[in-house]
């Protein structure tokens, strides 16, 4: 009887804005590791996901949204993430959407490197009810020669995920897992809660908070018996932006430290003492070193 080999490899899921990439991630780990809203750019930041079967371990890396929208240092940065991750990974899993080809994805896809291992995911099919449109996106994705596979498929609604997941696996380089098969991601509690407060406050705000808003972690700390104490500030461009996270007698700010400590104790399991405030600090976007700090 032939022993399967076991698989390990990098995955980088990239693609513009909202086509679903966070919402990807998270389906194949199983667990809410990379932050979701309507808000365009949520992603920040290259969160790695690890989903590990019997004989394969998958690294996914969620990146940021390619966009030229906003041309701020931030996203300048966000960019070069992107990049740099079509070089580093074994597979690049390119994440699309109906009405989303444009000329900043059809740049992103000429970036694909011509021997890489690429799969293409049209995401929310569902949402597509004349099929011969979606059989002409195939042809039209295919023309590029950059895609080993085009696959149609809804996160929503958990359609042909399997079999896109058994797709990837194949381009996995044969070698021993990199992570223990317990670990879920790289980052620590540390970050994963700032993430959580920050897509609490675009959740809650809605489009009223502009896009120059970031969360940074002042202390956080692990008593004997398990509790998490975490202090955290939101970081807004302009004192104007203040109330729309604080809310009419701070309700607002109340309900995105509720739900953010709820959140933090599901991923952690255990429980979470959690206080939030807002500060204002003029610019960070632009300024490298606020940047570095808050590690962007």
């Amino acid at each position: 009887m032939s022993v399967q080999m076991k698989k390990c490899g990098t995955v980088a899921i990239i693609g513009q804005p909202n086509v679903g990439k966070s919402s990807l991630l998270n389906h194949f780990v199983g667990s809410k590791l990379s932050i979701t809203s309507n808000k365009s750019q949520t992603t920040r930041y290259q969160l790695i996901g690890i989903h590990t079967s019997e004989n394969a371990q998958f690294i996914f890396v969620d990146t940021p949204g390619y966009q030229q929208k906003y041309q701020n240092q931030m996203n300048k940065n966000m960019n070069k993430t992107v990049v740099q991750a079509l070089k580093d990974v074994d597979v690049i899993l390119f994440l699309t959407e109906s009405n989303r080809s444009n000329d900043i994805e059809k740049k992103l896809i000429e970036m694909i490197p011509k021997d890489s291992q690429a799969i293409l995911a049209i995401n929310k099919i569902d949402l597509i009810k004349d099929k011969s449109k979606l059989l002409k996106m195939i042809e039209d994705y295919d023309s590029y020669k950059r895609f080993q596979h085009i696959v149609p498929i809804s996160v929503k609604k958990k359609l042909s995920l399997t079999e896109l997941q058994n797709l990837i696996r194949d381009f996995l380089p044969e070698q021993d897992f990199i992570y223990e098969d317990d670990e879920l991601t790289d980052k620590n509690e540390r970050f994963l809660a700032a993430e959580i407060i920050r897509e609490k406050v675009f959740r809650l705000t809605g489009q009223e908070l502009p896009y120059s808003v970031a969360v940074e972690i002042e202390k956080f700390e692990e008593t004997p018996e398990g509790l998490r104490r975490i202090y955290a500030a939101i970081i807004v461009d302009r004192e104007s932006h203040k109330p729309m996270i604080i809310g009419k007698k701070g309700d607002r700010l109340k309900d995105i430290s509720s739900k953010s400590r709820k959140d933090m104790e599901a991923l952690f399991g255990a429980k979470v003492w959690l206080e939030v405030w807002v500060k204002v600090q003029k610019g960070w976007a632009d300024d490298q070193r606020a940047l570095k700090s808050l590690g962007l």
